[in-house]
């Protein structure tokens, strides 16, 4: 009877120790339960949606180490897969020139001027021998059947996932609960960081720097196309009239580089002053990096990337102002770029980058273009036996001007470091 007690005993405390397994299992589950249940109306309930929600904002602090994109809509979702889709015109060109410099093209949603832009790239000489990618703010068929029509080269579409312009309701597009102006977010009762000068974010001026940003970080890093690219790589913007010996021209620029002007960061198809032409003289010049037809690579790119924080929080919506104000500075050593005395690239639009052709008040000049093409324009008027010419003591942006404002969100700048950290 006592062996037969203590066998019973012992099988009903193994019954009772199971059953307080299965008891503590079923009350984790049901902790992780309501903790998954937590997470995911975070992630579902956009800021606008949920009251609580908006006073998390009004604490909210920026995370320099994990991702908190925005949920993405189904557009964003396919334009996202559409970027991992190979180059166009592989049967007509199916090998890139070994030497070959990259071209980017970012644009918005001008197709007056993207016509003008694809015209003159055409015509451009070594244009087959290298891919050009076009970056996306938006998407918009009229440009996208532009882009669709190229023939002359391999071509590759990449569009913003994350752009204002794909956003109808919510963050990085207009939240109903947006602040706006110079609105009181307690007053209003409305999400919004204001800048320095109390205004708070519009997305279509914002997406200007988001775009530019985004693109760097998915060429240099995200494209296979690209991110393996150790040469140069060359962005133009959507009013660059291209000249015909422009590509010829950088060749020899990257090449003269290491050579001639070692400190010089990048090279340049036009003058830092958008409204020269140039000296005309017989001298290559080394000056500040102008935002039209810009070239630089992999190594440069990496030290612009380790400037991410500085980048993303400075208080100026306009990416160039942001690089000559703040990131370039802090290099500890002037930035120059490199480039030819008679310029290869001009800038002919009057509308900027972020006016559309679908709004009201958009700035419409039917991209009115005034470009003389001489002979010399059209072979490479670069020589490797000039003298160097430094630009020193140059106008323009320095370091401790405060920006524009327009970014002062912060949102935006989380939004920001997110595309640093994206790959």
């Amino acid at each position: 009877m006592g062996v037969s007690y203590r066998k019973a005993r012992a099988k009903a405390m193994a019954f009772r120790r199971l059953v307080l397994v299965l008891l503590l299992g079923v009350i984790l589950f049901v902790l992780l339960l309501g903790a998954n249940a937590i997470v995911d109306l975070i992630t579902r309930h956009s800021f606008e949606t949920d009251q609580s929600l908006r006073m998390m904002h009004n604490n909210y602090t920026l995370d320099f180490k994990h991702l908190k994109l925005p949920r993405q809509n189904e557009l964003s979702i396919s334009l996202e897969k559409h970027n991992q889709m190979p180059p166009r015109n592989l049967d007509l060109y199916p090998k890139l020139a070994k030497d070959h410099i990259v071209i980017v093209l970012y644009v918005h949603n001008r197709p007056q001027y993207l016509q003008i832009v694809v015209n003159s790239l055409s015509q451009v000489a070594g244009i087959s021998e290298t891919l050009l990618i076009v970056s996306h703010d938006g998407y918009f068929e009229e440009m996208n059947k532009i882009v669709k029509s190229i023939k002359f080269c391999q071509v590759k579409q990449i569009f913003a996932p994350y752009s204002p312009h794909i956003f109808a309701n919510g963050f990085p597009g207009v939240s109903p609960f947006d602040c706006k102006g110079k609105d009181d977010p307690d007053k209003m009762k409305c999400i919004g960081t204001r800048d320095q000068y109390g205004t708070h974010r519009s997305p279509k001026i914002v997406s200007l720097k988001h775009h530019w940003w985004w693109m760097m970080n998915t060429v240099w890093d995200g494209l296979k196309e690209t991110r393996w690219h150790h040469g140069h790589i060359l962005f133009i913007e959507e009013d660059h009239f291209i000249y015909p010996n422009a590509y010829r021209n950088l060749q020899l620029l990257t090449e003269l580089k290491p050579k001639r002007c070692p400190y010089c960061y990048a090279a340049n198809l036009a003058p830092s002053n958008v409204r020269s032409l140039g000296e005309r003289w017989e001298s290559l010049v080394a000056e500040r990096v102008g935002n039209v037809g810009y070239a630089f690579n992999h190594t440069v790119w990496r030290k612009i990337h380790r400037k991410a924080r500085e980048f993303c929080l400075f208080d100026d919506y306009n990416w160039d102002i942001t690089m000559w104000t703040t990131v370039y500075p802090s290099f500890g050593e002037p930035v120059y770029t490199l480039r030819g005395p008679r310029t290869s690239a001009v800038h002919f639009g009057k509308c900027g980058l972020h006016q559309g052709q679908d709004e009201k008040a958009a700035c419409m000049d039917n991209g009115v273009l005034n470009v003389e093409v001489n002979e010399i324009d059209r072979v490479p008027n670069v020589r490797s036996d000039w003298g160097l010419y430094v630009r020193k003591n140059q106008e323009g942006y320095k370091a401790g001007f405060r920006g524009w404002g327009g970014w002062g969100d912060t949102r935006d700048h989380q939004l920001c470091l997110d595309f640093a950290k994206m790959y």
